[in-house]
């Protein structure tokens, strides 16, 4: 049963702050009782609000991210959450060389839930600069995800 979802990038300033955000307003509107949240997998920014031009992006979207803070991915995030997205190998890689021995907390790639996506990797638009066409992709990926737990919550 999936109670919990967390969602992984490197920075946790853009992609998995925003899917937190927009994860949080479908659950509410689907009224979905789960615990999201977002992290990354490096400290730069830890403590810092999401970027400003993906909390504009945000907002012009419908989603207010402004009070989320990046936090650091920690082991204990396996036994926190039913379920870890990362938004790419990268980070799923490294999210993997943390995993405690014994643990067998799925991770997977967020654009699973997206399969007739020809992308398998969620753009960084810290680099790529397509808050707008990120936001969309985060939007539709999550409503997948969601309608996949809620019609079968063990199977997610």
């Amino acid at each position: 049963m999936v109670g919990s979802v967390l969602f992984v990038c490197l920075g946790n300033i853009c992609r998995s702050a925003a899917a937190e955000g927009i994860a949080k307003q479908q659950c509410e509107k689907m009224g979905l009782s789960l615990r999201i949240d977002s992290a990354g997998t490096s400290g730069w920014h830890i403590g810092e609000h999401p970027y400003a031009p993906m909390r504009a992006a945000a907002l012009s979207h419908g989603y207010n991210i402004n009070n989320l803070r990046a936090r650091l991915f920690k082991p204990e995030d396996f036994e926190k959450f039913d379920l870890i997205l990362a938004m790419d190998e990268d980070n799923r890689k490294k999210i993997e060389k943390q995993r405690p021995a014994g643990n067998n907390t799925p991770v997977k790639l967020f654009l699973d839930y997206a399969p007739e996506q020809p992308l398998r990797e969620m753009p960084d638009p810290y680099f790529t600069r397509t808050f707008d066409e990120v936001l969309e992709l985060i939007e539709d990926t999550a409503r997948r995800l969601l309608s996949t737990l809620e019609a079968s919550p063990a199977a997610a």
